[in-house]
């Protein structure tokens, strides 16, 4: 067992349970990972390998891969090969004992072979999370091989369960504790610890300093006085403490995360607050994360919102069929506050700061920025999100009107996601509703080219940022970071938001927590990229006013919706004594709103 208390966990759960998120969530704090993928197949079946590259795409550039499911020995030898300082992530068992059950492995001690794993799980230096499928709670398989497979997973599950530390299960997203230390009955999150909900004991020997699991994935809290799991961090500036403004910005930033159980309480609420009809939609998905952001489970509506407007020049094929004199005009137009951008934000009762940042070079014939240029782009962009918390604004929303932005952020998606440039670059509208099918191809071929010369290259997030990035796609990473580092919600609605998101969940991976894609618009690049962020479109507006214009256009819906969730009090019929065949002693919290400072007790 590590020095903090902990070295291995099994995350067991059904088909679609939201384990493997949470497995991700448990190592989301470490520099680095080394992913071991069980899997095999899917040459023949695309839905099969549509599942794998779904996984690929949501690992951190900064986690490594390894391959096991040709040789189910390999796995044994990682974990005996690990160093202390690593951090494994094992997903998952039944693609293991799919392996070893395969007649080319066969004859096979597997029972011994088992044995052998847990034994490696348990002596292993490092850290391990081991993610596996539950089978035993389904019908007996009707098929000889299937209840092999059954048989030998259940072996196999109770043995690592037997070897690792902790064991959670983990159901429609929320995870259980089923073992745990003797004296940590579960994992708190940072917020909880913050607040003081979870005592969290002085151990100086058997620290465990905070890794908190991202929102809807969120660790339950146990009754007992509970210390937090994570990796050593002495002196940490991590989630429960401020972050300085002066933060090195660099690969594996401890960032905080949304509160994991404030969401989800919020809607629990829901259910009894008094609205006249049955709900609020699709709208609840900004009430959960509305909640989470503000650890409450009455969110109060973002008040005052800043738009970070960036206007940036990308050279070469980016480029083609864009008129510069189009972009100045309307940074000026939204600094004049004309314009529909500009109107937007007046109904919205938002400010707009335009951006001007240097250009960037032709992608194609060679890196975009100097790694100087990068640092202090990023730089900016985080000053800049820390300078809007300062004025009191509580949210950010990600705007560009620069030339060539769609296709640098095609290439940054493309770079980070594997997805098909030709396929997710936006078409070239010319004034008047036209397409400029040329212009398009031109700047497909820009993308083709920059990927080809950085096939060999790093593939870091400030690489991509200085191979393909650009200047306007640095600030707005930076500005994501930084908005993380104060706590405040970004809402993104275009490529250049997406893509930054991307980027800058490679720099830490508790960023895109504070994401919300309020409208995926009708761009195949938002939709892919947001998939890839886990981001789920609150509203299917289809809107393509521009990047920062559909966020700002929805902004007064999602106030609405927030109002009405965190403000209204608990339907008349639901008010009666705790005890008294009422509500639970557990509902009666939310009979009525905690106050939060002045403001109206209804909308």
């Amino acid at each position: 067992m590590s020095a903090d208390g902990w070295s291995s966990v099994l995350v067991l759960g059904g088909i679609r349970s939201g384990k493997s998120a949470f497995a991700e969530a448990l190592v989301a704090s470490a520099p680095s990972v080394r992913y071991v993928a069980t899997a095999v197949g899917g040459e023949d079946d695309p839905e099969w390998r549509g599942r794998i590259e779904a996984h690929q795409r949501r690992r951190p550039q900064s986690w490594t891969t390894e391959e096991t499911g040709a040789d189910p020995a390999r796995l044994a030898v990682l974990l005996a090969e690990a160093k202390p300082d690593d951090t494994l992530l094992v997903d998952d068992l039944g693609g293991w004992v799919a392996g070893l059950l395969d007649p080319a492995n066969q004859p096979n001690d597997d029972v011994a072979t088992v044995t052998a794993l847990a034994e490696a799980v348990r002596s292993c230096a490092a850290r391990v999370v081991v993610v596996s499928p539950e089978v035993g709670l389904s019908l007996v398989p009707a098929t000889p091989v299937g209840r092999a497979f059954a048989d030998a997973l259940g072996t196999a599950n109770q043995a690592l369960a037997d070897a690792c530390d902790r064991v959670a299960f983990v159901v429609a997203g929320r995870p259980t504790w089923l073992k745990t230390g003797a004296a940590e009955p579960g994992i708190v999150t940072d917020v909880q610890a913050e607040e003081g909900t979870a005592e969290v004991p002085a151990a100086p020997h058997d620290a465990m300093t905070a890794a908190t699991p991202p929102a809807r994935v969120a660790a339950v809290a146990a009754a007992a006085p509970a210390r937090p799991l994570s990796f050593d961090r002495a002196e940490s500036s991590g989630p429960t403490a401020p972050v300085a403004s002066d933060t090195v910005i660099e690969a594996g930033m401890d960032l905080p995360l949304p509160d994991g159980d404030a969401g989800p309480d919020a809607r629990d609420r829901l259910e009894r607050v008094d609205l006249p009809g049955a709900g609020i939609g699709v709208l609840i998905e900004a009430v959960e994360f509305a909640a989470g952001t503000q650890a409450t489970a009455t969110p109060r509506p973002w008040g005052r919102v800043r738009v970070l407007l960036l206007d940036g020049r990308h050279d070469g094929g980016a480029a083609a069929g864009a008129d510069p004199r189009d972009s100045d005009r309307r940074a000026a137009e939204a600094e004049a506050g004309e314009g529909a951008l500009a109107r937007l934000a007046a109904t919205a009762d938002a400010d707009i700061a335009v951006v001007r940042v240097p250009a960037s070079g032709a992608m194609e014939d060679g890196p975009v920025l100097d790694a100087a240029t990068v640092d202090a782009a990023l730089r900016q962009g985080w000053e800049l999100a820390f300078a809007a918390a300062d004025d009191g604004r509580d949210a950010l929303i990600i705007g560009a009107c620069g030339t060539g932005t769609d296709a640098a952020a095609t290439a940054v998606v493309a770079a980070t996601t594997g997805a098909e440039p030709v396929a997710v670059l936006p078409r070239v509208l010319l004034p008047g509703g036209r397409y400029d099918d040329e212009a398009w191809m031109r700047r497909c071929a820009a993308v083709r080219d920059a990927m080809h010369r950085v096939r060999q290259e790093p593939r870091g997030a400030k690489d991509v940022l200085a191979q393909l990035g650009g200047a306007d796609l640095a600030v707005a990473t930076g500005a994501v970071l930084g908005a993380a580092a104060r706590r405040i919600p970004v809402l993104v609605d275009g490529p250049v938001g997406i893509a930054a998101g991307l980027v800058a969940r490679d720099l830490s991976s508790q960023s895109r927590h504070w994401l919300l894609l309020a409208d995926a618009g009708r761009q195949e690049l938002v939709r892919q990229g947001a998939d890839v962020l886990g981001l789920t479109a609150v509203l299917e507006l289809g809107l393509d006013l521009g990047e920062g214009a559909n966020a700002l256009a929805t902004l007064p819906l999602l106030r609405s919706a927030i109002a009405l969730a965190g403000l209204l009090p608990v339907h008349p019929a639901l008010l009666t004594t705790p005890g008294d065949g009422g509500l639970s002693d557990d509902d009666a919290e939310f009979l009525e709103p905690e106050p939060d400072g002045p403001g109206p007790a209804s909308v």
